[in-house]
């Protein structure tokens, strides 16, 4: 059987897998609904889960949780500098939209009115700084914020 024959059946299944419908409405900033579920599937599931529970370890949990840094300062920078952001091998384009389409996905409830779409010239200039070591300590830090007066409270 040919490559090309074998890759149709593989990508029926990972569409039929991720719930994919026609009628989906896009979320602000996210230009292809079925392309972030695709994208996220093969680049973010492995280690962050299908529900993007995580392990809590070192692949964190996104559910409930991710959009929370889009309120504290550097937290809309952190999502874009990660390093399962800023190194996957997507094009910037591709990547906020992955993105976007995340943040609604696993974490609806804290995403803030006033929330401004990634575009993918600001995932450009983000991922060009990725996070290595640092990373672990910037998000304790970060996440130490959302129970600072004037945030709300996590959400199981």
């Amino acid at each position: 059987m040919k490559p090309a024959l074998l890759a149709f059946p593989l990508l029926a299944a990972l569409l039929a897998g991720a719930g994919v419908k026609a009628g989906d409405a896009a979320p602000p900033g996210v230009t292809d609904v079925r392309q972030a579920r695709v994208d996220y599937m093969l680049k973010c599931q492995g280690c962050h889960r299908p529900d993007g529970s995580g392990d809590d370890h070192s692949n964190p949990p996104m559910k409930h949780i991710v959009a929370r840094f889009l309120s504290v300062p550097g937290g809309r920078e952190f999502i874009g500098r990660v390093p399962g952001v800023s190194t996957v091998n997507l094009d910037d384009a591709r990547l906020a939209n992955l993105v976007n389409w995340t943040l609604y996905t696993f974490d609806a409830a804290h995403m803030p009115a006033d929330f401004r779409p990634y575009t993918a010239e600001e995932i450009g200039r983000l991922r060009q700084h990725p996070l290595r070591l640092e990373r672990a300590a910037m998000r304790a830090r970060l996440v130490e914020g959302f129970s600072q007066p004037g945030q709300e409270q996590a959400r199981p």
